[in-house]
């Protein structure tokens, strides 16, 4: 049973990501701007399925965030079949963690290691994290690195977690969201794009034009802040709407932008979430978790 108002946000916050994920998916690579009207037929991708995976591992672990054990259900999960449409770096680290590989060695490097995949599962993580505490950013990185060994991947889980930290403690997204982000992050190209959309003027459709909507994080994260900052106090469908319309990676920068504004406040709508036809698997794994956060 809910009973903190904490509690109830990090609730919608799973909710509200996996709604983004929905509402995007069929969108993912589109030229914008699109339609956003929400699919007749709406699923979800791996990295909800991952980002649940996750909040198992959180209930398992008894409330602390292990990398291991968030390892053994995301192999455990992918041998369960219940992963599909898997990314190229996951899918590496997920082969390599059923071959029997170390956690710490399975996630994919290089250039293709710097997707979105550790920011879009890192709002669980964030519950029982603070990125203020050192000790606390290693743990995040580390969970990170399972299946992107990058730099860059685990700024943008940071930029999510930092975001979500202060849209927690301000009870509403802030619309100087960016620039208190980019004062807590170290020096990547995730916080240079940071910097530079905090001063922009224009609107998320501009933005994605000119600076890009990809998966790559440095594109996909900072995009998904500024459109939960230029759209705040607005409901969740405008959030999620708002994001899902300019194309590109539409998944992944919607499910960001409405976990950011869930944390803030904006509750997803049910009779969208009633639609999911996969919420009665998402409920279990979710409740357990949400009784663990305070």
């Amino acid at each position: 049973m809910i009973s903190t108002e904490r509690q109830t946000r990090a609730r919608n916050c799973i909710l509200a990501g996996a709604l983004g994920d929905a509402w995007g998916g069929p969108y993912e690579g589109a030229t914008g701007p699109v339609q956003p009207i929400f699919p007749a037929s709406p699923r979800l991708s791996d990295d909800t399925w991952l980002t649940l995976a996750t909040c198992e591992a959180i209930v398992l672990s008894q409330g602390r965030v292990q990398p291991e054990q968030i390892a053994e259900r995301f192999r455990h999960w992918f041998e369960s079949g219940r992963l599909v449409g898997v990314g190229a770096a996951t899918l590496k680290a997920l082969r390599d963690l059923a071959a029997g590989a170390h956690w710490a060695l399975a996630g994919a490097r290089g250039e293709f290691a710097a997707g979105s995949g550790a920011a879009m599962r890192a709002a669980p993580l964030s519950f029982f994290l603070n990125p203020a505490i050192e000790a606390d950013r290693r743990l995040l990185r580390d969970a990170s690195r399972i299946t992107h060994h990058s730099d860059e991947a685990y700024s943008g889980a940071l930029a999510v977690s930092v975001a979500l930290h202060l849209c927690l403690a301000r009870g509403a997204v802030p619309r100087d969201l960016l620039a208190l982000v980019a004062a807590e992050m170290p020096d990547t190209a995730v916080n240079d794009r940071l910097l530079e959309l905090a001063a922009y003027r224009q609107s998320p459709r501009d933005a994605a034009a000119q600076l890009g909507c990809s998966g790559h994080v440095v594109d996909a994260v900072p995009l998904a802040l500024f459109i939960a900052a230029t759209t705040a106090g607005e409901t969740m469908k405008a959030v999620i709407s708002t994001a899902v319309s300019l194309g590109g990676d539409t998944d992944t920068i919607a499910a960001i932008a409405a976990q950011l504004a869930a944390a803030g406040g904006q509750p997803p709508p049910s009779e969208l979430l009633a639609k999911l036809p996969e919420l009665p698997q998402i409920v279990p794994v979710l409740e357990r978790f949400i009784a663990l956060v305070k």
